[in-house]
């Protein structure tokens, strides 16, 4: 007889701060997963308030909207009939043990890890908490929660990473089922390593790994990548993509805990190691996530990942991040001072990539996309099908030569300057430049009764003169 289970790994595009949105993307995911027959719903790292809060976590506001949000989630009948990383209870909660806080992170600024292995205390819930729950007070520590059928261990992000993971001595002490919540951003060829880890959790121990993670750009200079993955026993059955522009995505995938049974019996080191570990607390759960009569629900089977080629990262990557940054802080577009060198070449070449992702989103049928791609264009009739005709509308360049710019460079940024314009245009395009723009301190100043006003009447009247063939440069203009 087949103990098989359904699980859910969600990839969200949630927003610092954004209490309002990340809850509708969070019920948005619950419902989707349960409609495809999941049982268990995992979703990204600090998805109520956004992983990007910076030191706003300092503020009790932070954690007083996050507890509203919970509540609202609790109350929610989406989060029924399921166990989730929120639901019509709470079961434990599970702190963090180990903070990431090198290169681009710095939690231990705003968190402190738990460091009491193996212990549980008992947490006070917040008043709005208790009305909705009618509990006083919930588990609060390291602990797995064990259902009817199977029992369930969590790693949080950087936890994976670890040299002393804990779904190492979780496995060892029946643990069957490990997910990590991550907050994870993209870094060239980061996925490999991230996939190789998960696989490899499992591939020594035996076991199903959930893995959600943030995607998009939540309000910083980072771009969460997505790639929600499950794997078993060594192997993925189930990958998400790493560059897209939908806001929610939900992976379900259906495994045999029977294959765990199995595999494990086989690795007689991992048993005898097994039968040394210290147990974990385990919190009681009135709930199965496999049902009696799933003899016949189709097994998902192992598939080969699939990874963007460098060339590929580069492009996507940066060109996701400017698409959310577009939208999120409401702007016309993106004006782009040319050189003629390869920086601004690359950087409008990443634009580019941007109107494609966008013009393929609306084609696939994402309404958000859409509906965005509207607003920033003023036109609620406009639909994006060509990367080159929406990039005329949101992208501007001009070439900011100096005194020492040499006619090549000029003829180079003219020449790039062209290529986002359809051929029927160009003979009617126009390309100007700033001139007398001297980058040097005497004339640039922060502070000062002469704040290189030259320069700036300068440009301002080029932008004016701009502006009446390009909207989105009468607006730059009018701030100048």
């Amino acid at each position: 007889m087949g103990r098989a289970v359904s699980v859910a790994a969600c990839a969200l595009n949630q927003w610092a701060l954004d209490f309002e949105g990340n809850a509708e993307r969070i019920l948005r995911s619950i419902s989707i997963a349960k409609s495809k027959g999941a049982r268990y719903r995992l979703g990204p790292e600090l998805e109520i308030c956004g992983y990007g809060c910076a030191d706003h976590y300092y503020e009790s506001d932070t954690l007083l909207h996050s507890f509203q949000v919970l509540a609202k989630l609790l109350e929610s009948p989406a989060t029924q009939d399921i166990i989730c990383d929120v639901g019509i209870k709470i079961l434990l909660i599970r702190p963090k043990m180990s903070l990431a806080n090198a290169g681009n992170y710095r939690e231990l600024r705003w968190f402190t890890p738990w460091n009491k292995a193996r212990q549980v205390e008992e947490y006070l819930l917040p008043r709005i908490i208790q009305e909705v729950t009618g509990q006083d007070t919930v588990p609060f520590g390291d602990a797995v929660l064990a259902t009817k059928d199977t029992c369930l261990g969590t790693e949080i992000c950087e936890e994976l990473w670890a040299p002393n993971s804990p779904h190492i001595e979780m496995g060892l002490d029946g643990v069957e089922i490990f997910t990590n919540s991550s907050g994870s951003h993209h870094v060239l060829r980061k996925a490999h390593t991230r996939v190789d880890l998960v696989n490899s959790a499992t591939a020594k121990n035996g076991g199903i790994y959930i893995l959600s993670n943030q995607k998009g750009c939540d309000g910083d200079r980072l771009y969460y990548d997505g790639c929600a993955m499950i794997s078993i026993n060594g192997e993925t059955v189930a990958q998400g993509s790493q560059f897209s522009l939908d806001d929610v995505e939900v992976l379900v995938a259906t495994l045999d805990l029977e294959d765990v049974q199995s595999y494990r019996a086989e690795i007689s080191s991992r048993n005898l190691a097994a039968s040394k570990v210290n147990p974990f607390p385990r919190i009681k759960v009135n709930f199965a996530l496999s049902c009696s009569d799933d003899l016949a629900v189709p097994i998902c089977v192992p598939i080969q990942w699939k990874h963007h080629s460098p060339e590929e990262e580069i492009c996507l990557g940066p060109a996701c991040w400017l698409w959310d940054y577009l939208r999120r802080s409401r702007q016309a577009g993106f004006l782009l001072p040319l050189s003629g060198g390869i920086d601004s070449s690359a950087t409008a070449c990443i634009v580019y990539s941007m109107c494609h992702q966008v013009c393929l989103a609306v084609k696939n049928g994402n309404a958000e996309v859409l509906a965005d791609a509207r607003r920033i264009v003023h036109d609620e009739t406009y639909v994006p099908q060509d990367p080159r005709e929406f990039c005329k509308l949101v992208f501007t360049t001009c070439y900011m030569a100096s005194e020492n710019s040499s006619q090549d460079t000029r003829n180079r940024a003219k020449l790039l300057n062209y290529t986002q314009i359809p051929d029927k245009e160009k003979e009617n395009a126009y390309f100007w430049s700033v001139v007398n723009f001297h980058l040097n301190t005497k004339l640039f100043k922060p502070l000062g009764p002469n704040v290189g006003k030259g320069i700036l009447t300068d440009i301002r009247s080029h932008m004016e003169l701009a502006g009446t063939v390009h909207p989105f440069l009468h607006n730059w203009a009018s701030i100048y």
